[in-house]
């Protein structure tokens, strides 16, 4: 079995574990091997704005915000968005700042005819360590994954 099919696996494996609607859940490490070999695949980032502009964006990733800033208000336009900008036969891959929006939007995706939906674990920024603090437990930033100041 190739690496692609490896790390599918693992992430239906844990996708199921986790009874999630979509296919599977992935590490960052992962997700960036399958960006990087899998034809067509997109890493579709569901931060805000603000959240790329102040804390970093991933180069190549299709930028739609899953909730508006300011105010944390679902974004009405998601789906429309989304269905504008990438195939719905792509293997999708969504992230947030810590794994929890890119959940919400792998499902809705999913449920509008997305057949290769993932979502990324652990996301942009990781779980906040023991001083309330993120970027030192998990995520694509401490992982040395590929990001630029916003």
């Amino acid at each position: 079995m190739g690496q692609l099919s490896e790390i599918l696996e693992l992430a239906k494996a844990r996708g199921q574990a986790l009874d999630r609607p979509y296919q599977g859940d992935l590490l960052p490490a992962e997700a960036h091997v399958l960006l990087q070999s899998a034809p067509g695949a997109r890493l579709v980032d569901v931060r805000t704005r603000a959240e790329w502009d102040w804390v970093g964006r991933i180069p190549g990733s299709v930028e739609i915000e899953w909730n508006q800033y300011p105010g944390s208000v679902r974004n009405p336009n998601f789906l429309a968005e989304l269905k504008q900008r990438v195939d719905p036969e792509a293997l999708v891959l969504f992230l947030c700042r810590s794994g929890v929006r890119s959940i919400g939007a792998a499902t809705a995706a999913t449920e509008i005819g997305y057949t290769n939906c993932y979502n990324i674990l652990e996301g942009f920024e990781g779980d906040k360590d023991a001083n309330g603090q993120r970027n030192n437990v998990g995520g694509w930033r401490k992982a040395g994954l590929p990001w630029i100041q916003g």
